[in-house]
């Protein structure tokens, strides 16, 4: 599966009043796996950010000013998203100023474009209802490094979220084997015979124990009650 994760800064917060996209960044993750086939643009939206969201992101008027319209490369930056699901925090906002730099430069929405948009702030809202859901937020929640981040970048964000989408889902499509190696093509798999191997078990201490319980118990109050397990353990 071909993820995309997306970020945006912009001159304000109204893309109906006239605030424009001044970058975007996108990170490619193929089979859960990065590959350094990423997008990244600075545009000149031809007006001022406006002094709130330049303390937000502090890219100045003047750096912007030699940079190309969004419109000049929508159709690159269309290509490049064709089909892919599109990983963003907050989805609403950016994909309302996306839809409505693809108006100006005479493109359909944005969702016409890809196969779906998945919202990493919904997501984290359903994990941890109750509680910061900022993206600094889980970052620290998670132990994703953000400390790099005095600023927002839309590059960086991206990358980011694409660490923190990882740790919200746990990494479980990940767990593959590569029975090929290195010359093994991207996308192809063999069975592995695990049969002939002895595999150690190592036992839980007490700490790991609540540990898991209380995970069980996060995941069950999330669900309204209705873990499976929970349901088996009191029949």
């Amino acid at each position: 599966m071909r993820q995309l994760f997306l970020d945006t800064e912009t001159t304000g917060l109204s893309a109906e009043g006239g605030d424009r996209v001044i970058e975007l960044g996108c990170v490619e993750l193929v089979n859960r796996k990065l590959t350094g086939n990423n997008l990244h643009f600075y545009f000149n939206p031809g007006r001022d950010s406006h002094e709130d969201a330049l303390k937000v992101h502090g890219i100045s008027n003047e750096f912007l000013r030699d940079k190309p319209k969004f419109e000049t490369v929508a159709q690159e930056i269309l290509d490049y998203v064709q089909g892919a699901e599109i990983i963003i925090h907050n989805a609403a906002f950016d994909v309302g100023f996306l839809n409505k730099e693809l108006e100006l430069a005479g493109q359909k929405p944005f969702t016409q474009y890809v196969e779906s948009v998945v919202d990493t702030l919904v997501m984290a809202k359903q994990m941890y209802p109750g509680k910061r859901n900022s993206l600094d937020a889980l970052c620290d929640r998670l132990g994703v490094d953000n400390s790099g981040r005095t600023l927002h970048g839309a590059l960086l964000d991206a990358e980011l979220l694409a660490d923190v989408y990882i740790n919200l889902t746990r990494g479980q499509e990940a767990l593959l084997i590569d029975a090929g190696g290195e010359d093994n093509k991207a996308g192809s798999e063999e069975a592995v015979d695990l049969s002939g191997f002895v595999m150690p078990v190592i036992q839980a201490n007490a700490q790991e124990n609540a540990a898991h319980e209380d995970q069980l118990a996060q995941l069950d109050k999330v669900s309204g009650g209705k873990t499976i397990w929970r349901q088996v353990a009191q029949a």
